[in-house]
């Protein structure tokens, strides 16, 4: 049996979210099915009770895509409540390359995409650096909150 995953992350707003993780992870915008103008209009082809649907859902995308084809759909779906706590879990964006790149590669790599990343949203927690064991990361968090790391 054939099965593809797809990552759900509760949000307040999804077209923020849309925005930054495509960013983030260098995915696009899921365009919505063939023959549907908006994710809306085919969530009502479907059957999907309008009342089910809060006010602007679906009128833009909701989800992200890895335009390779490699990585997992996410799909930021609109929730009333805001976050509470801390994640439980939370993405690694591995740009530097690993421990057979020389460190300062790898910092400039981290650095430039913590840099691109604010400029996108987020917000940095806490940059670990340790020269002795190589390790350079930034603890950040996206528009909402939640929590991630690049290393």
């Amino acid at each position: 049996m054939e099965m593809t995953v797809q990552l759900t992350i509760d949000c307040s707003d999804p077209r923020t979210m849309v925005t930054f993780w495509a960013e983030a992870l260098g995915y696009v915008p899921e365009p919505p099915p063939a023959g549907h103008a908006t994710w809306r209009a085919y969530w009502a082809s479907a059957g999907v009770p309008e009342e089910e649907l809060p006010p602007g859902a679906g009128d833009l995308a909701e989800s992200i895509i890895d335009p390779a084809g490699r990585g997992p759909r996410v799909w930021f779906q609109q929730v009333p409540e805001p976050k509470a706590a801390k994640n439980r879990w939370h993405f690694d964006l591995k740009v530097g390359g690993g421990r057979d790149v020389p460190r300062d590669v790898r910092v400039q790599r981290v650095q430039a995409t913590v840099e691109r990343l604010v400029e996108a949203g987020a917000t940095v927690l806490r940059i670990r650096d340790d020269p002795d064991s190589g390790l350079h990361a930034a603890a950040m968090q996206d528009p909402e909150g939640n929590e991630f790391d690049v290393v």
